[in-house]
Order: C-alpha cells, then sequence, then structure tokens
C-alpha cells in the first residue's frame, strides 16, 4: 500500500542522514558509473520537489546508494531496508541467488530450474 511519495522519501533521508542532494549524487556516482544510469543533478531536485517521479533504472541507484529498498523509496508500506537481499559473504552464489530471489520472484520449482540452468551453462563454458 502506498502510503508516501519518492519525494517525501528523498526528503527524509536528506533529513535524517544530514545529506544534501550533491550528497546524494556522489552516492550515486559508483552506481551511475556501474550501470551506466545518470542521475543529473536537476533530475535529483525534481524528484526531490516531487515533480517528476524517477523511472525505474535511475530509481534502482538511488535505492542502492542510499541502501534502501526500492519499494519503501516508492512511496510503499515495505520495510526501509530490504531485508531478503542481505547476503552473508559466506554464501554461494546459489545461496545468495536463493536468498535474493526467495518468496519475491519465483516458486520453489522454478528456482531449482533457474539454478540448474545456470549450472549447465556454466558447466558448458568450463569445458
Amino acid at each position: 500500500m502506498l502510503v508516501s511519495s519518492t519525494s517525501e522519501r528523498l526528503k527524509y533521508l536528506m533529513e535524517t542522514r544530514k545529506l544534501k542532494q550533491v550528497d546524494i549524487l556522489n552516492l550515486c556516482l559508483p552506481y551511475s558509473k556501474k550501470y551506466k544510469v545518470n542521475i543529473r543533478k536537476n533530475y535529483l531536485s525534481q524528484y526531490v520537489s516531487g515533480k517528476v517521479q524517477p523511472n525505474q533504472d535511475k530509481l534502482s541507484i538511488l535505492a542502492m546508494a542510499l541502501d534502501v529498498s526500492e519499494a519503501w523509496l516508492m512511496g510503499y508500506d515495505v520495510p526501509m531496508k530490504n531485508e531478503q537481499t542481505t547476503l552473508n559473504k559466506n554464501d554461494t552464489f546459489f545461496d545468495s541467488f536463493k536468498k535474493y530471489f526467495k518468496e519475491t520472484y519465483f516458486t520453489d520449482e522454478e528456482l531449482e530450474d533457474l539454478l540448474n540452468y545456470a549450472k549447465f551453462l556454466i558447466s558448458k563454458r568450463d569445458k
């Protein structure tokens, strides 16, 4: 259920974390470079003011940079941090994959199929 807006959530983060828009832009830089999604100063200003909603790519970059879930940043009544994606350094790739997608996108059976397909692709490459 939507209980807030991206604008209000950004303002909340800025206030509680003592961030300025330039700070948010700087936090976004590594993710923007990695995923080739540019967030310009004027875009962020419009998101904060509520004039414009970020598209999915930009929302993802903001969420990663601010370490919050995308759904929370959009204004939904969900936990601020995305608990299901908290991965452990000791997890294998497959453990991480299961944690990330469990109960969000795929059934247990679909997860097994995906993991088996990934293993198949890896085994083909390693030959």
